[in-house]
Protein backbone atom coordinates (compact mmCIF):
# COMPACT_ATOMS: atom_id res chain seq x y z
CA UNK A 1 0.00 0.00 0.00
CA UNK A 2 1.22 3.55 -0.47
CA UNK A 3 2.60 5.27 1.87
CA UNK A 4 -0.04 8.00 1.47
CA UNK A 5 -2.67 5.73 1.71
CA UNK A 6 -1.65 5.06 5.06
CA UNK A 7 -4.42 4.88 7.41
CA UNK A 8 -2.85 7.49 10.21
CA UNK A 9 -4.75 5.86 13.05
CA UNK A 10 -1.99 2.84 12.85
CA UNK A 11 0.91 5.18 13.86
CA UNK A 12 0.33 4.33 17.55
CA UNK A 13 -0.89 0.71 17.50
CA UNK A 14 2.66 0.01 15.24
CA UNK A 15 4.48 2.05 17.88
CA UNK A 16 3.45 0.08 20.62
CA UNK A 17 3.73 -3.24 18.95
CA UNK A 18 7.32 -2.68 17.62
CA UNK A 19 8.23 -2.05 21.42
CA UNK A 20 6.40 -5.08 22.80
CA UNK A 21 7.83 -7.25 20.17
CA UNK A 22 11.31 -6.34 21.39
CA UNK A 23 12.14 -4.41 18.66
CA UNK A 24 15.08 -2.10 19.48
CA UNK A 25 13.64 0.77 18.15
CA UNK A 26 10.43 3.09 17.54
CA UNK A 27 9.89 4.40 13.81
CA UNK A 28 10.54 7.90 14.04
CA UNK A 29 7.11 8.90 11.50
CA UNK A 30 5.14 6.78 14.15
CA UNK A 31 6.57 8.75 16.81
CA UNK A 32 5.58 11.87 14.41
CA UNK A 33 2.24 10.55 14.24
CA UNK A 34 1.45 9.42 17.70
CA UNK A 35 2.87 13.25 18.83
CA UNK A 36 0.94 14.33 16.64
CA UNK A 37 4.09 16.16 14.93
CA UNK A 38 5.04 16.92 11.32
CA UNK A 39 6.26 14.21 9.19
CA UNK A 40 7.76 15.20 6.07
CA UNK A 41 11.25 13.98 5.37
CA UNK A 42 13.30 16.97 6.59
CA UNK A 43 10.91 17.19 9.36
CA UNK A 44 11.45 13.67 9.51
CA UNK A 45 15.28 13.81 9.77
CA UNK A 46 15.77 15.96 12.00
CA UNK A 47 13.10 14.36 14.44
CA UNK A 48 15.55 10.74 13.90
CA UNK A 49 18.38 12.54 15.53
CA UNK A 50 16.75 14.17 18.13
CA UNK A 51 14.91 10.86 19.29
CA UNK A 52 17.74 8.85 18.88
CA UNK A 53 19.36 11.33 21.29
CA UNK A 54 16.39 11.53 23.51
CA UNK A 55 16.10 7.74 23.89
CA UNK A 56 19.36 7.37 24.59
CA UNK A 57 19.31 9.55 27.48
CA UNK A 58 16.14 8.17 28.67
CA UNK A 59 18.04 4.81 28.78
CA UNK A 60 19.58 6.25 31.68
CA UNK A 61 16.29 7.14 33.59
CA UNK A 62 15.83 10.75 32.33
CA UNK A 63 14.10 12.84 29.92
CA UNK A 64 16.24 14.16 27.18
CA UNK A 65 14.96 17.83 27.15
CA UNK A 66 17.34 18.71 24.30
CA UNK A 67 14.60 17.86 22.19
CA UNK A 68 12.08 20.12 23.56
CA UNK A 69 14.95 23.16 23.07
CA UNK A 70 15.66 21.70 19.37
CA UNK A 71 11.79 21.86 18.40
CA UNK A 72 10.99 25.05 20.55
CA UNK A 73 14.09 27.11 18.38
CA UNK A 74 12.96 25.42 15.12
CA UNK A 75 9.34 26.78 15.45
CA UNK A 76 10.76 29.81 16.53
CA UNK A 77 13.29 30.57 13.48
CA UNK A 78 10.27 29.45 11.05
CA UNK A 79 8.99 33.33 9.60
CA UNK A 80 11.40 34.91 11.79
CA UNK A 81 12.50 38.32 10.83
CA UNK A 82 16.06 39.41 12.11
CA UNK A 83 16.61 42.06 14.68
CA UNK A 84 18.68 44.77 12.64
CA UNK A 85 20.89 47.40 14.27
CA UNK A 86 17.99 50.18 13.60
CA UNK A 87 15.47 48.11 15.53
CA UNK A 88 18.33 47.43 18.19
CA UNK A 89 19.13 51.68 18.81
CA UNK A 90 14.50 52.27 18.75
CA UNK A 91 14.01 49.62 21.72
CA UNK A 92 17.19 50.89 23.57
CA UNK A 93 15.59 54.32 23.47
CA UNK A 94 12.49 53.15 24.00
CA UNK A 95 14.07 50.99 27.24
CA UNK A 96 16.08 54.57 28.16
CA UNK A 97 13.03 56.50 28.53
CA UNK A 98 11.10 53.79 30.26
CA UNK A 99 13.81 54.20 32.85
CA UNK A 100 13.09 57.61 33.84
CA UNK A 101 9.49 57.40 33.69
CA UNK A 102 9.70 54.94 36.16
CA UNK A 103 11.87 56.61 38.11
CA UNK A 104 9.47 59.05 39.21
CA UNK A 105 6.37 56.71 40.18
CA UNK A 106 8.21 54.06 42.06
CA UNK A 107 11.04 53.76 44.38
CA UNK A 108 12.23 50.16 43.65
CA UNK A 109 15.79 50.56 41.49
CA UNK A 110 16.72 49.65 38.23
CA UNK A 111 18.11 46.66 37.09
CA UNK A 112 21.60 45.95 36.75
CA UNK A 113 21.35 43.76 33.43
CA UNK A 114 20.68 45.90 30.56
CA UNK A 115 17.22 45.21 29.23
CA UNK A 116 17.63 43.93 25.78
CA UNK A 117 16.03 42.69 22.62
CA UNK A 118 15.19 39.13 21.58
CA UNK A 119 14.28 36.80 18.33
CA UNK A 120 11.86 34.12 19.07
CA UNK A 121 14.30 31.49 19.09
CA UNK A 122 16.39 33.40 21.31
CA UNK A 123 13.19 33.76 23.73
CA UNK A 124 12.97 30.25 23.67
CA UNK A 125 16.40 29.28 24.64
CA UNK A 126 16.12 31.28 27.30
CA UNK A 127 13.01 30.51 29.01
CA UNK A 128 13.20 26.65 28.46
CA UNK A 129 15.18 26.01 31.35
CA UNK A 130 12.51 27.24 33.87
CA UNK A 131 9.62 25.53 31.57
CA UNK A 132 11.02 21.85 31.85
CA UNK A 133 11.38 22.75 35.57
CA UNK A 134 8.07 23.39 35.48
CA UNK A 135 6.82 20.66 33.87
CA UNK A 136 9.08 17.77 34.59
CA UNK A 137 6.81 16.81 37.73
CA UNK A 138 3.84 15.90 35.36
CA UNK A 139 5.87 14.34 32.36
CA UNK A 140 7.16 11.79 35.41
CA UNK A 141 3.61 11.18 36.08
CA UNK A 142 2.78 10.45 32.62
CA UNK A 143 5.32 7.82 32.37
CA UNK A 144 5.23 6.06 35.15
CA UNK A 145 1.33 6.17 34.37
CA UNK A 146 1.68 4.56 31.10
CA UNK A 147 3.86 2.14 31.79
CA UNK A 148 1.34 1.09 34.84
CA UNK A 149 -1.12 0.68 32.83
CA UNK A 150 0.10 -0.98 30.10
CA UNK A 151 1.28 -3.75 32.74
CA UNK A 152 -2.04 -4.03 34.23
CA UNK A 153 -3.35 -4.76 30.19
CA UNK A 154 -1.18 -6.80 28.84
CA UNK A 155 -1.93 -10.38 29.02
CA UNK A 156 -0.34 -12.91 31.04
CA UNK A 157 2.29 -14.44 28.54
CA UNK A 158 3.26 -10.60 27.15
CA UNK A 159 4.06 -9.89 31.00
CA UNK A 160 7.70 -10.44 30.81
CA UNK A 161 7.83 -9.04 27.47
CA UNK A 162 6.54 -6.16 29.24
CA UNK A 163 9.12 -6.01 32.13
CA UNK A 164 11.91 -5.70 29.40
CA UNK A 165 10.25 -2.99 27.61
CA UNK A 166 9.32 -1.12 30.72
CA UNK A 167 12.38 1.80 30.37
CA UNK A 168 11.94 2.01 26.26
CA UNK A 169 8.23 2.73 27.31
CA UNK A 170 8.51 5.11 29.86
CA UNK A 171 11.59 6.75 27.60
CA UNK A 172 9.02 7.11 24.58
CA UNK A 173 6.26 8.79 27.20
CA UNK A 174 9.03 11.27 28.55
CA UNK A 175 10.04 11.57 24.99
CA UNK A 176 6.63 12.66 23.36
CA UNK A 177 5.84 14.63 26.40
CA UNK A 178 9.18 16.28 25.78
CA UNK A 179 8.43 17.29 21.98
CA UNK A 180 4.86 18.08 22.79
CA UNK A 181 6.79 21.11 25.50
CA UNK A 182 8.50 22.13 22.55
CA UNK A 183 5.79 22.74 20.31
CA UNK A 184 4.10 24.90 23.24
CA UNK A 185 7.17 26.60 24.00
CA UNK A 186 7.90 26.87 20.23
CA UNK A 187 4.34 27.98 19.50
CA UNK A 188 4.74 30.80 22.69
CA UNK A 189 7.82 32.56 20.93
CA UNK A 190 5.73 33.18 18.30
CA UNK A 191 2.71 35.28 20.76
CA UNK A 192 4.69 36.65 23.63
CA UNK A 193 5.90 40.21 23.83
CA UNK A 194 8.42 40.26 26.40
CA UNK A 195 10.05 38.37 28.91
CA UNK A 196 7.17 38.40 31.73
CA UNK A 197 4.58 38.86 29.03
CA UNK A 198 3.12 35.36 31.02
CA UNK A 199 2.93 36.23 34.73
CA UNK A 200 5.86 34.82 35.58
CA UNK A 201 9.48 35.25 35.80
CA UNK A 202 11.02 33.46 33.23
CA UNK A 203 13.95 35.42 32.71
CA UNK A 204 16.03 35.45 36.14
CA UNK A 205 16.96 39.35 36.73
CA UNK A 206 16.72 40.57 33.03
CA UNK A 207 13.76 42.42 30.90
CA UNK A 208 13.54 41.76 27.40
CA UNK A 209 11.11 42.70 24.57
CA UNK A 210 10.71 40.55 21.43
CA UNK A 211 10.37 43.39 18.52
CA UNK A 212 8.69 40.88 15.88
CA UNK A 213 6.13 39.93 18.30
CA UNK A 214 5.82 43.56 19.02
CA UNK A 215 5.67 44.85 15.87
CA UNK A 216 2.85 42.05 15.43
CA UNK A 217 1.06 43.31 18.89
CA UNK A 218 0.68 46.69 17.28
CA UNK A 219 -0.67 45.79 14.05
CA UNK A 220 -4.19 47.24 13.09
CA UNK A 221 -4.06 49.56 16.58
CA UNK A 222 -4.05 52.74 14.85
CA UNK A 223 -0.83 53.56 16.87
CA UNK A 224 2.36 54.77 16.53
CA UNK A 225 5.03 51.87 16.85
CA UNK A 226 7.04 54.28 18.94
CA UNK A 227 3.93 54.63 21.79
CA UNK A 228 3.66 50.48 21.50
CA UNK A 229 7.24 50.13 21.88
CA UNK A 230 7.73 52.44 25.21
CA UNK A 231 4.11 51.29 26.17
CA UNK A 232 5.42 47.53 26.67
CA UNK A 233 8.74 48.96 27.58
CA UNK A 234 7.66 50.19 30.98
CA UNK A 235 5.48 47.12 31.58
CA UNK A 236 8.37 44.81 31.03
CA UNK A 237 10.59 46.76 33.03
CA UNK A 238 8.44 47.33 35.55
CA UNK A 239 7.89 43.59 36.06
CA UNK A 240 11.71 42.90 35.91
CA UNK A 241 12.38 45.30 38.55
CA UNK A 242 9.70 44.12 40.82
CA UNK A 243 10.91 40.40 41.20
CA UNK A 244 15.01 41.75 41.31
CA UNK A 245 13.57 43.92 44.81
CA UNK A 246 11.17 41.51 46.36
CA UNK A 247 14.28 38.27 45.90
CA UNK A 248 11.80 35.94 47.16
CA UNK A 249 9.09 36.13 45.00
CA UNK A 250 10.57 34.55 41.95
CA UNK A 251 11.15 31.71 44.47
CA UNK A 252 7.91 31.54 45.73
CA UNK A 253 6.21 31.63 42.34
CA UNK A 254 7.97 28.95 40.81
CA UNK A 255 7.96 26.74 43.67
CA UNK A 256 3.99 26.88 44.40
CA UNK A 257 3.75 25.89 40.71
CA UNK A 258 6.09 22.97 40.91
CA UNK A 259 4.57 22.18 44.28
CA UNK A 260 1.04 21.84 42.55
CA UNK A 261 2.42 20.26 39.76
CA UNK A 262 4.07 17.05 41.80
CA UNK A 263 0.26 16.60 43.93
CA UNK A 264 -0.94 15.90 40.12
CA UNK A 265 -1.43 12.23 39.98
CA UNK A 266 -2.08 11.14 36.45
CA UNK A 267 -5.98 9.48 35.79
CA UNK A 268 -4.52 5.78 34.50
CA UNK A 269 -8.35 5.15 34.15
CA UNK A 270 -8.42 7.70 31.21
CA UNK A 271 -5.08 6.37 29.92
CA UNK A 272 -6.34 2.78 30.21
CA UNK A 273 -9.50 3.33 28.15
CA UNK A 274 -7.38 5.29 25.29
CA UNK A 275 -4.66 2.13 25.30
CA UNK A 276 -6.95 -0.74 26.09
CA UNK A 277 -5.46 -3.70 24.52
CA UNK A 278 -2.88 -2.28 23.36
CA UNK A 279 -4.43 -1.35 20.10
CA UNK A 280 -6.43 2.08 20.50
CA UNK A 281 -8.83 2.53 17.64
CA UNK A 282 -8.43 6.72 17.91
CA UNK A 283 -5.20 7.18 18.32
CA UNK A 284 -5.82 11.02 17.68
CA UNK A 285 -7.53 10.98 21.53
CA UNK A 286 -4.01 9.74 22.83
CA UNK A 287 -2.79 12.71 21.19
CA UNK A 288 -5.62 15.08 22.07
CA UNK A 289 -5.02 14.17 25.79
CA UNK A 290 -1.57 14.73 26.03
CA UNK A 291 -2.17 18.13 24.40
CA UNK A 292 -5.19 19.43 26.34
CA UNK A 293 -4.17 18.36 29.84
CA UNK A 294 -7.30 15.28 30.14
CA UNK A 295 -5.25 12.83 31.54
CA UNK A 296 -4.86 15.51 34.56
CA UNK A 297 -7.42 14.24 37.24
CA UNK A 298 -9.74 16.95 38.76
CA UNK A 299 -7.90 19.38 41.34
CA UNK A 300 -7.61 18.17 44.85
CA UNK A 301 -8.81 20.37 47.61
CA UNK A 302 -5.71 20.67 49.03
CA UNK A 303 -4.37 21.98 44.57
CA UNK A 304 -7.41 24.32 44.78
CA UNK A 305 -6.56 26.08 47.81
CA UNK A 306 -3.22 26.38 46.60
CA UNK A 307 -4.18 27.38 43.20
CA UNK A 308 -6.64 30.35 44.74
CA UNK A 309 -3.30 31.53 46.93
CA UNK A 310 -1.29 30.96 43.65
CA UNK A 311 -3.86 33.42 41.83
CA UNK A 312 -3.73 35.83 44.57
CA UNK A 313 -0.22 36.45 44.09
CA UNK A 314 -0.42 36.70 40.55
CA UNK A 315 -3.14 39.24 40.92
CA UNK A 316 -1.22 41.33 43.21
CA UNK A 317 1.90 41.19 40.66
CA UNK A 318 0.00 42.34 37.89
CA UNK A 319 -2.51 44.98 39.47
CA UNK A 320 0.73 46.63 40.72
CA UNK A 321 2.60 46.24 37.37
CA UNK A 322 -0.55 47.86 36.11
CA UNK A 323 -0.93 50.95 38.23
CA UNK A 324 3.14 51.65 38.19
CA UNK A 325 2.98 51.26 34.31
CA UNK A 326 -0.30 53.79 34.08
CA UNK A 327 1.38 56.08 36.24
CA UNK A 328 4.62 56.19 34.58
CA UNK A 329 3.06 56.67 30.78
CA UNK A 330 0.64 59.55 31.87
CA UNK A 331 2.87 61.86 29.35
CA UNK A 332 2.06 59.00 26.30
CA UNK A 333 -0.45 60.08 24.17
CA UNK A 334 -2.07 56.45 23.28
CA UNK A 335 -1.41 55.06 26.74
CA UNK A 336 -4.91 54.07 27.58
CA UNK A 337 -5.52 52.87 23.98
CA UNK A 338 -2.47 50.34 24.31
CA UNK A 339 -3.52 49.39 27.92
CA UNK A 340 -6.77 48.74 26.85
CA UNK A 341 -5.49 45.70 24.00
CA UNK A 342 -3.03 44.28 27.06
CA UNK A 343 -6.19 43.72 29.38
CA UNK A 344 -8.13 42.62 26.06
CA UNK A 345 -5.47 40.05 25.02
CA UNK A 346 -5.18 39.20 28.91
CA UNK A 347 -9.10 38.77 29.34
CA UNK A 348 -8.83 35.75 26.33
CA UNK A 349 -6.40 33.90 28.06
CA UNK A 350 -3.36 35.45 27.04
CA UNK A 351 -0.52 33.68 25.06
CA UNK A 352 0.37 31.37 28.55
CA UNK A 353 -3.33 30.35 29.45
CA UNK A 354 -2.75 27.30 26.92
CA UNK A 355 0.56 26.40 27.81
CA UNK A 356 0.35 26.12 31.56
CA UNK A 357 -3.46 24.25 31.36
CA UNK A 358 -1.19 21.10 28.84
CA UNK A 359 2.29 21.00 30.99
CA UNK A 360 0.78 21.23 34.47
CA UNK A 361 -2.68 21.59 34.66
CA UNK A 362 -3.24 25.03 35.71
CA UNK A 363 -5.30 27.76 34.49
CA UNK A 364 -2.77 30.87 35.60
CA UNK A 365 -5.18 33.44 34.99
CA UNK A 366 -4.91 36.41 37.95
CA UNK A 367 -8.86 36.02 38.80
CA UNK A 368 -8.62 39.12 40.40
CA UNK A 369 -6.65 41.47 38.68
CA UNK A 370 -8.71 44.14 38.62
CA UNK A 371 -9.22 44.22 42.51
CA UNK A 372 -5.88 44.00 42.77
CA UNK A 373 -5.10 46.91 41.05
CA UNK A 374 -8.21 48.77 42.61
CA UNK A 375 -6.04 48.03 45.83
CA UNK A 376 -2.64 49.47 45.01
CA UNK A 377 -4.45 52.16 43.70
CA UNK A 378 -6.20 53.20 46.97
CA UNK A 379 -2.85 52.45 48.57
CA UNK A 380 -0.59 54.56 46.36
CA UNK A 381 -3.19 57.69 46.67
CA UNK A 382 -3.15 57.42 50.51
CA UNK A 383 0.44 56.82 51.44
CA UNK A 384 2.70 57.01 48.75
CA UNK A 385 4.81 55.15 46.47
CA UNK A 386 7.13 54.42 49.16
CA UNK A 387 4.89 52.81 51.58
CA UNK A 388 3.16 50.83 49.02
CA UNK A 389 6.68 49.34 47.71
CA UNK A 390 7.84 48.39 50.74
CA UNK A 391 5.83 46.10 51.10
CA UNK A 392 7.08 43.86 48.73
CA UNK A 393 10.13 43.61 50.82
CA UNK A 394 8.85 40.41 52.77
CA UNK A 395 6.21 37.67 52.30
CA UNK A 396 4.56 39.20 55.74
CA UNK A 397 4.43 42.35 54.63
CA UNK A 398 2.54 41.52 50.80
CA UNK A 399 -1.53 41.88 51.03
CA UNK A 400 -3.69 39.32 51.65
CA UNK A 401 -6.54 38.50 49.73
CA UNK A 402 -8.80 39.67 52.15
CA UNK A 403 -6.80 43.15 51.86
CA UNK A 404 -8.29 42.91 48.34
CA UNK A 405 -11.29 42.48 49.86
CA UNK A 406 -10.95 45.40 52.07
CA UNK A 407 -8.32 47.77 51.24
CA UNK A 408 -9.73 50.56 53.48
CA UNK A 409 -8.40 48.03 56.30
CA UNK A 410 -4.54 47.94 54.87
CA UNK A 411 -4.85 51.78 54.30
CA UNK A 412 -5.66 52.77 58.08
CA UNK A 413 -2.91 50.35 59.52
CA UNK A 414 -0.33 51.75 56.93
CA UNK A 415 -1.34 55.55 57.85
CA UNK A 416 -0.75 54.65 61.80
CA UNK A 417 2.56 53.17 61.07
CA UNK A 418 3.28 56.05 59.40
CA UNK A 419 2.30 58.00 62.57
CA UNK A 420 3.77 56.31 64.93
CA UNK A 421 0.71 54.72 65.95
CA UNK A 422 0.11 50.71 66.76
CA UNK A 423 -2.54 50.08 64.15
CA UNK A 424 -5.96 49.07 64.87
CA UNK A 425 -5.52 44.92 65.48
CA UNK A 426 -7.51 42.61 62.86
CA UNK A 427 -9.63 40.03 63.25
CA UNK A 428 -6.44 37.55 64.20
CA UNK A 429 -4.74 39.87 66.35
CA UNK A 430 -8.19 40.15 68.46
CA UNK A 431 -8.55 36.38 68.75
CA UNK A 432 -4.82 35.92 69.98
CA UNK A 433 -5.02 38.28 72.88
CA UNK A 434 -8.39 36.92 73.99
CA UNK A 435 -6.56 33.34 73.44
CA UNK A 436 -3.29 34.56 75.75
CA UNK A 437 -5.18 36.36 78.20
CA UNK A 438 -7.36 33.39 78.85
CA UNK A 439 -4.72 31.09 79.36
CA UNK A 440 -2.87 34.11 81.62
CA UNK A 441 -5.70 34.32 83.93
CA UNK A 442 -6.13 30.66 84.07
CA UNK A 443 -3.33 30.12 86.78
CA UNK A 444 -0.44 32.46 88.31
CA UNK A 445 2.81 31.09 89.88
CA UNK A 446 4.18 32.16 93.05
CA UNK A 447 7.45 34.43 93.64
CA UNK A 448 8.78 31.35 94.55
CA UNK A 449 7.15 29.26 92.17
CA UNK A 450 4.52 27.83 93.84
CA UNK A 451 0.93 27.82 92.38
CA UNK A 452 -2.02 30.12 94.32
CA UNK A 453 -5.52 28.90 94.36
CA UNK A 454 -7.57 31.02 91.95
CA UNK A 455 -11.49 31.76 92.89
CA UNK A 456 -12.61 29.58 90.39
CA UNK A 457 -11.36 26.58 92.68
CA UNK A 458 -8.29 25.66 90.26
CA UNK A 459 -5.02 25.14 92.50
CA UNK A 460 -3.26 27.86 93.73
CA UNK A 461 -2.07 30.03 96.54
CA UNK A 462 -2.82 33.37 97.95
CA UNK A 463 0.51 34.49 98.51
CA UNK A 464 2.85 35.41 96.37
CA UNK A 465 3.17 37.69 93.35
CA UNK A 466 1.51 37.13 89.91
CA UNK A 467 4.11 36.86 86.96
CA UNK A 468 3.59 39.53 83.69
CA UNK A 469 0.60 39.27 81.91
CA UNK A 470 0.35 39.82 78.35
CA UNK A 471 0.33 43.28 77.51
CA UNK A 472 -3.42 44.67 77.18
CA UNK A 473 -1.91 46.68 73.87
CA UNK A 474 -2.67 44.67 70.90
CA UNK A 475 0.35 43.15 68.76
CA UNK A 476 1.77 45.26 66.51
CA UNK A 477 1.69 44.41 62.79
CA UNK A 478 4.50 45.48 60.88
Amino acid sequence: MPDEDKNPDDDFQDMIREILSGGSGVDPSKLAGAAGLPSDPASLQAMMMQFQRAMQQSSDGGINWDVSMEQAVQIGRKDAVSITPADRAQFDQAFHIAELWLADVTTISSLTNTPRTMSRAEWSKATMPLWTQLAEPVANSISDALTTVLKEQAPEQLQDMIGQATRMIKGVGGTMFAMQLGQVVGQLSTEVVSGGDVGIPLLDDDAALVPQNVAAFGDGLDIPADQVQLYLAVRELAHARLFRHARWLRLHVISSITAFARGIRIDTSAIEELASGFDPSNPEELREAMTNGSLIPPKTDEQLAALERLETTLALIEGWVDVVTAEATTRLPKAGAVAETVRRRRATGGPAEQAFATLVGLELRPRRLREAAAMWRTVTDAVGPGARDALWQHPDLVPTSADIDDPAALVGRLEATERGEAPEPDEFDVALEDLLRAEGGSSSTTADGGERENTDGEAGDDSGTETDRPSDDPPAVP
